[in-house]
């Protein structure tokens, strides 16, 4: 391709709180790939990601960032030789619009990332220890590690990602994926469709839901209708509802609207990074946590819950150096270091909470 490709997040990143509170909407991962991923995959070449303050060339092709693109797509935008149609087929892909999109949408993400990711190549042997039905619908990575374990491919793929672990006694039904050293505990039980993106840990009961990475859900309790983003931890016993007792539509919180939305008749917990929850928290339908947030104490938590928040009745603010700290604490346990970005990045939050 000759021309270079812009992705640009100017109109919709406020609509995907609190996820682009720390990243663009490019770098949101849904299916196996974050959308850059899969922008870069499909052209087999960098795409450029737009600041707020930045303009494309004037040569350039822009496309919006909350689009999820299709193999389909990237043959209507574009002919055999690489140049733009301008007839691109936009039914063809889906657009994140709203936060619960990201979850409502990882079924159609994981099946296209996983013909995307395995398209002429060759799985890492089933091991003989595992139970796996339609096996040629199960790509295993060089490096992965799975033992005594049930992976039941008829309802959708399962792709796990190098150096990435399923322990004895798990149950997993595709779509699925497992990121990069990751690891499944043992009894662990997996509805699709779900990602666990890298160096995450993963227990209890899941369903249709996405953890971005680095973080855990490592024991028993319920995750359903959920997005998770990085660094966060979920204590032993937490669960969410994803379905209102009068089985009636699911109002979240819209941070730009400042009002609360239709999400449909499913939604589970939508949590910013590094917020943490401490054990047999209950989180209602519909919840919403912002970044840095710590939660305790008794009752459940209000639907929403702002950045930088201390504990659960009253909403107290978390000190901003008590929050560094801690979250320096937690990358510690997965040999990373908090960065200078990382803190300012954070400083811009705290002084908007």
């Amino acid at each position: 391709m000759n021309k270079r490709v812009f992705l640009s997040d100017k109109e919709v990143a406020d609509h995907l709180f609190p996820f682009t509170q720390t990243r663009s909407v490019a770098d949101i991962r849904i299916g196996i790939l974050t959308i850059r991923q899969k922008w870069e995959r499909l052209l087999n070449q960098p795409v450029t990601v737009l600041k707020d303050d930045e303009e494309a060339p004037a040569d350039a092709i822009v496309f919006a960032a909350n689009i999820i693109p299709s193999r389909q797509f990237i043959r209507s935008a574009f002919d055999a030789t690489g140049q733009p149609t301008n007839r691109p087929d936009y039914s063809l892909v889906k657009l994140l619009q709203y936060p619960w999109h990201i979850f409502q949408w990882n079924d159609w993400a994981l099946r296209e990332d996983f013909q995307l990711i395995t398209q002429n190549r060759s799985s890492a042997p089933i091991p003989d220890t595992v139970q796996a039905v339609n096996a040629g619908n199960i790509f295993i990575e060089p490096g992965a590690v799975l033992t005594h374990c049930w992976l039941n491919a008829s309802t959708g793929p399962i792709y796990i990602d190098r150096n990435a672990e399923i322990m004895e006694g798990s149950l997993i039904r595709g779509p699925f994926s497992l990121g990069e050293g990751s690891l499944v505990k043992m009894g662990a039980r997996i509805y699709g469709a779900t990602t666990i993106g890298p160096y995450c840990l993963a227990g209890g009961e899941i369903k249709n839901s996405i953890l971005f990475g680095y973080s855990n859900k490592a024991h028993d309790g319920y995750l359903g209708d959920s997005v998770i983003g990085e660094w966060c931890n979920l204590g032993a016993g937490t669960s969410n509802s994803n379905i209102k007792n009068t089985a009636s539509e699911v109002n979240v919180w819209h941070h730009p609207a400042r009002e609360y939305l239709s999400a449909g008749l499913k939604c589970g917990l939508l949590m910013g990074d590094y917020s943490r929850a401490a054990i047999n928290t209950s989180f209602n339908t519909g919840t919403v946590v912002g970044v840095c947030a710590n939660i305790f104490g008794e009752g459940m938590p209000p639907k929403f819950v702002p950045s930088f928040t201390w504990g659960n009745k009253g909403l107290s603010l978390y000190e901003f150096e008590k929050a560094l700290t801690d979250i320096s604490n937690w990358k510690k346990l997965k040999n990373q270091v908090l960065t200078e970005a990382e803190i300012n990045q954070l400083k811009h939050i705290f002084g908007q909470s």
